[in-house]
């Protein structure tokens, strides 16, 4: 299941039915859980762990240090669910301390080659990152989110769970629930309807998200006004009450 080229550190811990193609190279102090799949000549440094079933194809870098001038050699780490694809070329570095200390990797993600997660990100589970989609450090995406192609996404910067970014995006600025964005610079254009249709989301709900869009993000009416005019909404739907929250709780301010 390990070919003999690869070249695995005596303190790293590979559970059993992981496989390592040649010419790999994994450090010191990295777990790599049952049913990982290692393509050749990757590289994987710790610490790190890993969880079951990824696939992790040739050529990515997995847990280096992170691209961080400050950075002077502390011990930080890099935490990566379960049952993600992770493809050519893909980079996920470790944290800072001046950060969360460690950057954190859900479950079920796709990682398209050449997509970049920087150091003390936190991405959720089930998102996509099409080809050369990249993070800044302190960035968080929520679950099921979408990157399009060669979407850039500034520091500090929280995508929220259901939302797409489209091809090309330059994200300077929060991107809220169930929404969808786009430009250079992003800026949030509607709901993603499609897509929450494709999750199942109640013709209603869409219908409730959309509606409380326009009052937050298009309409003059007054912030505070808006919240409260919204209210009923948010006890009926959860989602929308999360998407009301992340916009009254956002820090950099909404991409609009």
């Amino acid at each position: 299941m390990i070919h003999p080229t690869a070249i695995i550190d005596s303190r790293a811990r590979l559970d059993e039915g992981v496989t390592v193609g040649p010419y790999t190279i994994i450090g010191a102090e990295v777990e790599v859980g049952s049913g990982t799949e290692i393509a050749p000549h990757v590289v994987i440094n710790g610490p790190a762990r890993i969880g079951k079933d990824n696939r992790i194809f040739q050529f990515s870098s997995i847990g280096e240090i992170p691209q961080d001038k400050k950075f002077k050699g502390e011990r930080t780490f890099l935490e990566v669910g379960d049952r993600n694809v992770i493809r050519e070329y893909v980079t996920l570095n470790r944290g800072t301390v001046d950060g969360l200390g460690k950057t954190v990797i859900g479950s079920d993600n796709l990682f398209m080659a050449y997509s970049h997660v920087a150091h003390d990100c936190i991405v959720g589970s089930h998102t996509v990152f099409a080809n050369a989609a990249s993070l800044s450090g302190h960035v968080e995406v929520g679950d099921f989110a979408i990157l399009g192609g060669f979407t850039s996404v500034h520091q500090n910067i929280l995508i929220g769970t259901q939302s797409l970014c489209g091809l090309g995006s330059v994200v300077t600025q929060d991107i809220p629930p169930f929404s969808t964005a786009a430009g250079n610079r992003a800026r949030t254009i509607g709901i993603n309807k499609e897509g929450l249709k494709r999750k199942g989301f109640s013709a209603d709900l869409i219908r409730a998200l959309h509606r409380s869009f326009r009052a937050l993000l298009i309409s003059r009416v007054p912030k505070l006004e808006a919240f409260e005019k919204l209210q009923p909404l948010c006890d009926q739907y959860p989602e929308v009450d999360q998407f009301v929250r992340f916009v009254r709780n956002s820090k950099r301010g909404i991409a609009r």
